[in-house]
């Protein structure tokens, strides 16, 4: 039938679902639906079986012989175009559905008082079935296996019945072949799929392609334009998860065709609305989240904790939920709300917290309600939204008590577990994915797996990882990874790493056997569509990306991990908790801190990407077998206790005639000091006090004495040299007086 005109059908009636616009032409017959008396004394005379044979037979025109189908024409006509119109086989067996779902529509004519172009969807979907099953049951004739696909079929053309989601499960694509023809299909499946394939699609599903090209009433997927996406996402037929996922997949394939523009996924990380918040407390988050320059995650976090805030309100202080009323008072009475809050309180749903519901949240969870609600004040009032009352900083501080108890605790994996994950990782193979493969190929969790164990990066710098990331240089110049006269051992393998949330872009050293498992994926890497970077807001070309999607930020800890602990025969929690993407950085870092040939603090800091040095002390700790090494070499009990022979009571020794009780024989004397081996006057004895010649270098003391006698007469000195001389003479002079009494 042609599309001339489009009417909108009648609101519908209770139970009824959402009716959608009918398509006609008003010049082949009357617009309204009820039936004369003459058609429905007609159709009374007009049994199913009656309906059904008097239809045309073969190719030729249609036999009407009884007379009173000359009543039906309004009725019949239109249901005959709509049958000649369907691309079906020309065989007996296919002419003989249609005749039966025609006669089907007539007969219900007579049974519903109305015509065919004054039913609801409802209408259609009850004379359909939920089922085929309760189909061939409700039919006065049984009715072969292909009826009721004809039947929808003319629903669909004679009263753009699309709402399939009320008659169960059936072949869409077959469906669509007898609206649009197989060809035309056929070339629009085939179309996407080779798109599809380019970026790593193992195949498209034809069901769902088949679905949403019948939900736009259109074979071509040039007709798929930005319009139609907006209403085919608000389509009921579309809502399962699987058709909306291949709807997204469908866009993103027009969008490389330029047939429009790609879609936008929708961040699920908070709920659409802010149930049970008073307003306007909701209405100036809403507006704060719109106006924030924080990155979506962010934002989406401290709206979900400011949606808290206002439900505490809501129930304890009511007369608060504006912003502007806020005082230091209630401010102190959020931080202590905060301090005694359980699992489950002031949140949205509560059927997904199970054994953790009412159990005391975490310090760090406390310090992110204060941190989100000081942001939050911050801005208002930098933005002058309501008055400056008090300083968020200090007003909504976190306290000392809560603070203690967080502190960065970066955990090292133990070094024999480490080395069984760095084999696992280096031997993975297909065998040791579930079902011997997955959703990604091997080379890309090869890739994955390794750069998770040697690059030290963060999950969210592994995922964003771009196209072109490794780089190659020996003695200092660029080259290419295949250059043959340079063996992997002496090149040097370069990984540029992305803006991360401490720093910006940066280039690391790598190990060469990273670089060449990042190039084995290059190479069969899929040609990608670009990606938009939410920390750059730049479209780029992903590393670890296929089927046109990057990795999942959850994969390395909901399935990677999980893997290679397996194939190394592992647990996946230890002793300090459960093995994630995060304790390989602080493992690498501690491995590298305490290597052979350490790397130094500094030189670490700019490995990791860290912006302070502080930061990097949390990740390098100092194994035992370091601390042990350096703790032996102090010394530390042969520093303090030196004569093991002896123990005795200094204390007592010394007090009991005053004088020095333990001598260090200097060979020209004697040393009385206890800690003879710290002092750093060691060649200037003779000016101690703690120094006592010996008897036999009187001699010499007393020849020394007479030189500087004779130095001070006989050679003119300056007055810094005659100081000098002056102090040596009278060092001598005390050495000669403390020999008087010494015995020989």
């Amino acid at each position: 039938m042609s599309a001339a005109l489009r009417l909108m059908a009648d609101a519908p009636g209770p139970g009824d679902p959402a009716r959608s616009g009918r398509w006609f032409d008003v010049s082949e017959f009357d617009r309204h639906s009820a039936l004369t008396a003459a058609e429905a004394a007609a159709l009374a005379a007009l049994d199913l079986r009656e309906l059904q044979r008097n239809r045309s037979t073969g190719t030729g025109p249609p036999r009407r012989t009884a007379t009173c189908w000359n009543a039906l024409e309004r009725l019949r006509d239109p249901v005959d175009q709509a049958i000649g119109a369907l691309q079906h086989e020309d065989s007996p067996k296919s002419r003989r559905f249609a005749r039966h779902a025609g006669a089907i529509v007539l007969g219900n004519c007579g049974e519903l008082g109305r015509a065919w172009w004054g039913w609801s969807a409802w209408d259609w979907a009850r004379l359909i079935g939920p089922d085929r099953a309760a189909f061939n049951t409700a039919q006065a004739r049984p009715a072969e296996s292909g009826v009721r696909a004809f039947l929808i079929a003319l629903a669909y053309q004679l009263g753009d019945f699309a709402e399939f989601q009320h008659v169960g499960a059936f072949n869409r694509l077959y469906l669509a072949h007898l609206v649009f023809g197989p060809s035309a299909v056929d070339a629009a499946i085939s179309q996407a799929g080779e798109v599809a394939a380019g970026w790593g699609y193992r195949h498209q599903p034809p069901g769902a392609m088949a679905a949403i090209l019948l939900a736009n009433r259109s074979p071509l997927l040039r007709d798929l334009d930005d319009a139609a996406f907006a209403r085919l996402g608000q389509h009921p037929t579309l809502s399962a998860d699987r058709n909306h996922s291949a709807l997204y997949s469908l866009q993103r394939i027009c969008a490389d065709l330029g047939y429009c523009r790609p879609p936008v996924r929708e961040g699920r990380n908070n709920a659409p609305g802010l149930p049970a918040v008073p307003e306007p407390w909701a209405g100036y988050i809403e507006r704060w989240h719109q106006t924030s320059t924080l990155t979506p995650h962010a934002r989406a976090v401290v709206r979900t904790n400011l949606a808290k805030v206002g439900r505490w309100l809501a129930e304890q202080h009511p007369e608060a939920v504006e912003p502007a009323d806020w005082t230091r008072a209630l401010c102190a009475a959020w931080i202590a709300a905060v301090d005694r809050m359980n699992i489950g309180d002031f949140v949205a749903r509560t059927d997904h917290l199970n054994a953790r519901f009412g159990r005391p949240i975490a310090p760090r969870t406390k310090a992110h309600l204060l941190t989100c609600l000081r942001i939050f004040f911050h801005d208002l009032q930098e933005w002058e939204w309501v008055p400056r009352r008090f300083d968020p900083g200090r007003t909504l501080a976190l306290p000392r008590s809560i603070a203690a108890l967080i502190g960065t605790d970066p955990r090292v994996i133990a070094e024999d577990v480490w080395a069984k994950l760095l084999w696992a990782g280096l031997n993975l193979t297909a065998d040791d994915l579930p079902d011997h493969g997955g959703y990604y190929p091997l080379p890309i969790l090869r890739a994955l797996a390794l750069t998770w164990l040697f690059a030290g990066l963060r999950s969210d710098e592994i995922i964003r990882l771009r196209r072109g990331c490794i780089r190659w240089q020996h003695q200092g110049r660029p080259i290419t990874g295949e250059a043959p006269e340079i063996t992997a051992d002496q090149a040097v393998c370069l990984l540029d790493v992305p803006v991360n949330k401490t720093n910006t872009a940066f280039t690391k050293p790598v190990d060469p056997i990273l670089g060449q498992a990042i190039e084995t994926w290059q190479a069969q890497r899929p040609d990608q569509p670009k990606r938009l970077d939410p920390k750059t807001n730049e479209y780029v070309e992903i590393l670890f990306s296929t089927r046109a999607n990057p990795v999942a930020r959850d994969y390395l800890n909901r399935a990677l991990i999980p893997i290679l602990c397996a194939k190394a025969a592992v647990p996946t929690n230890d002793v300090r908790g459960r093995i994630t993407s995060h304790r390989a950085r602080s493992t690498i870092a501690t491995q590298l801190y305490n290597a052979k040939e350490p790397m130094t603090l500094f030189e670490l800091q700019a490995w990791l990407g860290h912006r302070s040095p502080v930061t990097t002390q949390h990740y390098a700790k100092i194994t035992p077998n370091t601390l042990t090494k350096a703790y032996t070499e102090a010394g530390y009990f042969a520093r303090n206790v030196r004569t093991i022979e002896v123990l005795i009571d200094r204390d007592a020794v010394a007090a009991a005639d005053g004088t020095p009780w333990q001598h260090y024989d200097l060979g020209h004397g004697w040393c009385a000091y206890d800690f003879f081996e710290q002092c750093p006057h060691r060649m200037a004895c003779a000016k101690c006090d703690f120094y006592t010649p010996k008897n036999s270098t009187k001699a010499q003391i007393l020849e020394a004495k007479n030189n500087l006698q004779r130095m001070l007469t006989a050679i003119p000195l300056t007055e810094d040299e005659q100081a000098a001389v002056e102090d040596g003479q009278a060092a001598l002079d005390r050495l000669i007086d403390r020999l008087t009494d010494t015995p020989t």
